[in-house]
């Protein structure tokens, strides 16, 4: 059957209307036209990008302008439309990871809920827009990158100062590339590997055999399973902190007053920062625990707070009442998580050809993907929320990503090779 790219009708043939789509019939100039061909599929990332950056500045902006122009009924300060517009751009660009200056404070906590939404977005974009080829995702990828670094320049120009003068520009600008090369070509990567048309991580992942052995790969699997299971009990685990610390939540956001919009803006807002305690409360059940600012330390062994902020989100936090002697074992969750990784990468073996050296290479993997995710995970959800004690705010990442590392790695270890060794003894008899 001819690799035409059309799906296979009724009658055995092969539609080739069923597949006739912009991304192929771009594809198909280019024999007549590589140029014009080639800007045409660009420009089709472009116009994602584009579609991108002003949907996800858009939803940013109505909520920010309207807790601005909220802000004189309830604290008599001095709202505007520009002063809404500013804080939208703060805000959209910390998501970015783009430090954030508010006075004497930098704000380096990027809301990984909002971080979410962007990439989300971007994704949408370009499935929907893009054409899945490497010159759409280049263009769209520049451009969102582009626009990312204008804003920070703007914003910096329009008299929000960077930290410690023209080095914190450098800082804040560079933040930006990375942010918009991540953020936004990662979510139009996304978007274009799940587009109809779209390529296929299964025709990419086996050119890294000659670099990566196939075993190798299944264990980088596998560790991302058990961190996708930690972080998913963890998740279950912020839910019952919310549900039991209710009454604390509530109180916290009577004593913020303001107006019913206000309170429910402050609601969705604080929707954004749920990420970061999910990924903070997979620090706690490992056993390292978190900090919310200086001096504090929320672990399964006991919770010291100081003054915290005031965010009815934080009255959630676990105190004393959750850390009995029983809390000190949640690490053998995290265990539990890789045994079911290495249940994972076990059954996507044949067994009858797995050798010693086949296991050593997943367990490896496995250790290096769950301590590496874990690391990433926590650097992006910690950072300074403010001035003073709030400089330090999140888990310590190494010794976090390290914990989580040897505890899927022990899981994963326990069952591949007690498999291995019944499958060694079923042969030998």
């Amino acid at each position: 059957m001819p690799d035409d790219g059309g799906r296979t009708g009724d009658d055995g043939g092969v539609s080739s209307t069923s597949r006739t789509s912009p991304p192929r019939l771009l594809e198909q100039m280019a024999a007549v036209a590589p140029w014009r061909a080639r800007l045409a599929l660009a420009s089709s990332g472009v116009w994602a990008a584009l579609q991108a950056v002003g949907l996800s500045f858009a939803v940013v902006a109505l909520f920010a302008v309207v807790v601005v122009l909220d802000a004189p009924s309830t604290s008599g300060t001095d709202g505007g439309l520009s002063a809404g517009v500013g804080v939208a751009t703060g805000l959209w660009l910390l998501a970015h990871g783009v430090p954030l200056s508010a006075g004497a404070a930098t704000v380096t906590l990027v809301p990984l809920g909002l971080t979410a939404l962007l990439v989300f977005t971007a994704h949408v974009s370009a499935k929907r827009s893009a054409a899945p080829t490497l010159a759409a995702w280049l263009g769209g990828t520049v451009l969102y990158t582009g626009a990312v670094v204008a804003l920070t320049v703007a914003l910096d120009l329009a008299g929000t100062a960077a930290p410690d003068g023209v080095g914190g520009l450098v800082v804040q600008v560079g933040a930006a590339v990375l942010g918009g090369l991540v953020v936004g070509g990662g979510g139009m990567a996304l978007g274009m590997f799940s587009a109809p048309d779209g390529p296929l991580l299964a025709g990419i992942t086996p050119r890294l055999d000659p670099w990566l052995p196939d075993t190798l790969r299944l264990g980088l699997r596998a560790g991302l399973v058990g961190v996708a299971l930690l972080v998913g009990l963890a998740a279950v685990l912020v839910g019952v902190w919310v549900v039991t610390g209710r009454d604390a939540v509530a109180q916290v956001a009577d004593g913020l007053g303001g107006s019913w919009l206000g309170v429910t803006l402050l609601v969705v807002v604080q929707l954004v920062l749920v990420p970061n305690l999910v990924v903070w409360a997979s620090a706690w059940i490992a056993g390292p625990g978190f900090a919310v600012g200086t001096g504090s330390a929320f672990t399964t062994a006991g919770s010291h707070a100081e003054v915290l902020p005031a965010v009815p989100l934080l009255g959630a936090l676990p105190g004393d009442a959750w850390s009995p002697s029983v809390a000190v074992w949640a690490p053998v969750l995290v265990v539990a998580c890789g045994a079911a990784a290495g249940w994972f990468a076990w059954r996507n073996l044949e067994p009858g050809l797995v050798g010693g050296r086949d296991v050593a290479w997943i367990l490896a993997g496995t250790t290096l993907s769950a301590g590496a995710t874990t690391v990433l995970l926590q650097w992006l959800a910690g950072g300074a929320a403010g001035a003073g004690r709030l400089a330090d705010v999140g888990a310590d990442p190494w010794v976090t990503g390290g914990v989580v590392a040897a505890e899927v790695g022990g899981g994963a270890a326990v069952v591949l090779v007690a498999a291995w060794a019944v499958e060694a003894r079923r042969r030998a008899a």
